[in-house]
């Protein structure tokens, strides 16, 4: 079951599920932001890491090499079929019998701008990365602090047997824009070959 706006401002009230939380869908001269009938539209923060091929590094999900990326603060420009890394302004705590899938805004998409987010797993906690797709052949402006996409909360009919917090999961309390990790990594590059 989708929950509504009534569950979401409970949740938010009750147990600070989203902080800040807008308590109404704000629009005058923004991409809109806050709550709405079925979801909860999110701002983007204001620190983006900026995709680049100027060091001509290897993009590997198991050594991301940080020279791939340029960081920028306030309003982002993203290159022409580039990608950009951001933060939401909020913070989210996700209940235990819920997981949140979040979608592009309709103003951005209809620009060919895509966002991207894995969903937000049960109990999961922390701050939002964003993967911020350019698909068009010119540069792309994103407004830091509008709207930028919305998250949709699924309920479940009874709470999971193991949640994101209970196998600790990587991501677990990121306090920012998180860069790709890979658990364990570190141990098996430290073994020896034979």
């Amino acid at each position: 079951m989708i929950a509504n706006d009534k569950w979401i401002r409970r949740m938010c009230v009750e147990q600070q599920m989203i902080d800040p939380f807008v308590e109404t869908l704000v629009t005058q001269g923004k991409i809109s932001y806050g709550l709405s009938s079925y979801g909860y539209d999110v701002r983007v923060g204001e620190h983006f890491k900026v995709f680049h091929n100027l060091s001509s590094a290897l993009v590997d999900p198991k050594a991301f090499d940080e020279r791939s990326f340029v960081d920028v603060r306030g309003d982002c420009i993203i290159p022409p079929n580039s990608f950009a890394l951001a933060e939401t302004v909020e913070r989210f705590r996700i209940p235990r019998n819920a997981l949140s899938v979040c979608v592009g805004k309709s103003t951005y998409a209809r620009c060919g701008i895509i966002v991207n987010v894995t969903p937000l797993e049960p109990e999961w906690e922390g701050v939002l990365t964003l993967e911020i797709s350019n698909t068009t052949p010119l540069p792309a402006r994103i407004y830091a602090g509008e709207g930028i996409a919305q998250l949709l909360f699924l309920l479940a009919d009874e709470a999971c047997e193991t949640s994101y917090a209970d196998r600790r999961g990587k991501y677990q309390d990121q306090a920012g824009l998180t860069l790709p990790r890979v658990m364990g990594l570190q141990n098996l590059l430290r073994q020896p070959t034979a």
